[in-house]
């Protein structure tokens, strides 16, 4: 029996498909910041890794292919107002 994956569809590689895929992992209660490996997250109120492996790898290629098709930079910048937004941060004027 396979489990069906917590990561959401990504369902374009543009700027806007980056920014609603992040938003999802926020609602999701999956949110990692997009310079930090998958496999290093974990919970913070037990210490488990918050991923499955195969998470992992879903998540890593996920990355991988908005990266590539957007750069770095703008994947950050896609992940940086819901990242504030999970951490309680104000944006920036």
């Amino acid at each position: 029996m396979q489990m069906q994956s917590r990561i959401p569809k990504l369902t374009e590689t543009s700027f806007e498909g980056a920014l609603l895929w992040f938003s999802e992992l926020q609602v999701q209660k999956l949110m990692f910041h997009p310079e930090d490996d998958p496999a290093d997250v974990r919970i913070n109120s037990n210490g488990l890794p918050t991923f499955t492996n195969s998470e992992v790898a879903e998540l890593r290629f996920l990355m991988g292919e908005l990266e590539s098709c957007l750069g770095y930079e703008q994947v950050i910048e896609a992940a940086y107002p819901i990242f504030k937004n999970v951490c309680s941060l104000p944006l920036d004027a």
